[in-house]
């Protein structure tokens, strides 16, 4: 299944890939002679070779001896300057990327990842394992590893029941994705050569296009600061909210040209915003998404210090959210970006940073064994909260789905073990509405947890601007404190930008769906998100149905044949490995990373 449009996550992941490539092919050189010569002869080999990304038109011995060579040659600062030369007219050359965006992203990311490179332990087997294929060696720098369960029984398992008639619910506001771009220029070209556009850079739209929207553009192009301070005005008055999720990605998608200093700004300025319109009687409970580092995607564990370190921007999230959050859920954000806390009497929260999960975090090149010990936390979180009789919801950005195989199999197995505690799971990144389902590891078929995954406020790509509400059962002893029902709401950006007059009059963001209506379902406990997959697979109209909903209601044709059953697949897919199985059974190799992240 095709997702619409290329992710900058994926673009920043291809380019870890691509980078690598190209250090390890320089110093495959003689580095006698005139350097820009050889470096010029790098290029022009490489452009005619036409290799693109793909590490299969390489032999394996050719590989391990380029892997050997880049251990001795990254000793050296100096070629690290020849290296960020390389990668940039490469680049350039080869037409990866608009010029600019070769040499800015090429400077932004050569620090970090070579040092990464630097520190891990990716020996030249292991490394062509992964780039040239498992015929080449054994790829284990990601290998199986295990958390620890506490020797305690599980508790029997008890079938779920919808509340009586009348109980209450809990009204929750969920926002992710949000992606402002202050750069964001009404009449700006829509499709430019750059891959973010509708900005001041993008350049202006001849009489022939139309360019970008006032409050928002389908294409590659994120969202205007007035478009979501739109939204904030208006949820504000659809209250009265219990409490609010919000899952991060705050930045815009110019991930080649982003700083520290603009990140922290856009953070700060985005938090003001949601307190200032939903007032300080509204607690909201964020979590961390993979763009608000830069560069993208860069989350070192705690045991790595110093300048490299996210404390910059973790101590940021404890500052601006401390009207949110206690002492003590600050205390493990600045230590590796999550927390828990309790949000009611017998309702506890656990905010996941799944940075440390995620196969684009370089990082875990070093170390990717349960990084900051988190996994290993929340079973500790779990087990007081099954002791106590508490309930307990998860955040996060990443869907674990998508996260690397070993972190994905340890929390699916989390999940099972505490399948009566963990009563909603809710995640963002793909911009899209989905789900992921959990079943029982004995036989793979009892379903026992969804993990639903809310789309984006952004537009990128090709999108409405959109939002979501949950309807969770409520605060009174007993109560499951599970998903009931959950409504989607829409900015459509077509009736929205038609000029009527100026100043433009305030959009209107209206119901796209409630999931009850829309698929005739009475809860969206487990059992029930299982049956909608199955009637999916027979009733092609409700199938349909949801792929208009799954783009929030701007899709250009229908999903058919294998997009169809790939999808379907993917719905199934909690855990990786069950993923990767979606492409093996369907032949589309990756369709599954191309999220729009």
């Amino acid at each position: 299944m095709k997702r619409p449009g290329f992710g900058l996550s994926t673009f920043s992941g291809v380019f870890v890939v691509w980078t690598l490539f190209s250090v390890l092919i320089v110093f495959s050189y003689p580095l006698e002679g005139d350097q820009e010569a050889h470096e010029l002869r790098f290029v022009e080999e490489f452009d005619r070779l036409k290799l693109g990304f793909s590490w299969h038109n390489m032999s394996c011995a050719v590989c391990k001896a380029i892997f050997a060579t880049v251990d001795i040659a990254l000793l050296s600062d100096s070629n690290k300057e020849r290296v960020a030369h390389v990668l940039g007219d490469a680049c350039v050359r080869l037409h990866l990327a608009d010029p600019d965006v070769c040499r800015e992203i090429t400077e932004l990311f050569r620090e970090d990842f070579i040092r990464a490179l630097q520190e891990s332990f990716l020996w030249p087997t292991e490394a062509c394992a992964l780039l040239v294929g498992p015929a080449c060696g054994h790829f284990d720098i990601y290998a199986p590893w295990n958390v620890s369960l506490p020797q305690v029984p599980k508790p029997p398992i008890k079938p779920h029941t919808p509340p009586k008639p009348g109980s209450p619910q809990s009204r929750i506001l969920f926002l992710t994705d949000i992606h402002w771009d202050a750069e964001y220029a009404q009449g700006s070209l829509v499709d430019c050569k750059k891959p973010l556009c509708c900005r001041n850079d993008s350049g202006r739209a001849s009489w022939k296009h139309s360019g970008a929207g006032y409050w928002g553009t389908y294409g590659k192009c994120d969202l205007p600061l007035r478009t979501v301070e739109n939204l904030l005005q208006t949820v504000a008055k659809s209250g009265p909210w219990d409490w609010v999720y919000w899952t991060g990605d705050i930045p815009a998608h110019n991930v080649w040209s982003q700083s520290r200093k603009q990140q922290l700004n856009e953070l700060t300025v985005i938090t003001r915003l949601i307190l200032k319109h939903l007032g300080p009687n509204v607690t909201v409970y964020p979590s961390v998404g993979n763009h608000e580092s830069t560069p993208v995607n860069s989350f070192p564990p705690p045991f790595v210090h110093g300048n490299r370190s996210s404390r910059w921007l973790y101590d940021t999230m404890a500052k601006e959210w401390a009207s949110w959050l206690p002492e003590e859920a600050l205390e493990t954000l600045r230590l590796g970006g999550f927390y828990t806390v309790e949000i009611q009497r017998g309702l506890r929260l656990v905010s996941l940073n799944m940075n440390f999960c995620a196969r684009e975090n370089y990082w875990l090149m070093v170390n990717s064994t349960d990084p900051a010990d988190q996994l290993q936390w929340l079973i500790h979180i779990l087990q007081e909260s099954e002791n106590k009789g508490e309930k307990v919801h998860i955040i996060g950005h990443i869907p674990p789905g998508l996260c690397l195989s070993s972190w994905s199999w340890n929390y699916y197995h989390i999940v099972n073990r505490y399948e009566s505690t963990i009563t909603g799971q809710f995640f963002g990144h793909t911009h899209v509405d989905e789900f992921q389902m959990f079943y029982d590891e004995e036989t793979m078929t009892r379903p026992l947890s969804v993990a639903f995954i809310a789309p984006s406020v952004t537009t990128y790509v090709n999108l409405n601007p959109g939002y979501r509400v949950y309807y969770v059962d409520g605060n009174y002893p007993g109560s499951s404190r599970m998903v009931l029902d959950h409504e989607t709401f829409i900015l459509n950006l077509t009736l929205a930008n038609k000029r009527h007059s100026k100043p433009y009059p305030s959009p209107s963001w209206t119901l796209l769906y409630r999931a009850s209506e829309a698929y005739g379902l009475s809860t969206l406990f487990p059992a029930d998100m299982d049956g909608l997959i199955k009637i999916m697979v027979n009733d092609d109209r409700v199938f349909q149905r949801f792929w208009y909903l799954f783009h929030k209601g701007h899709v250009s044709k229908p999903c058919t044949d294998t997009c169809k059953t790939s999808l379907i697949c993917l719905l199934h897919s909690g855990r990786y490995d069950v993923l990767m199985q979606c492409d093996v059974l369907h032949g589309d190799k990756h369709s599954f990373r191309k999220t729009m992240c």
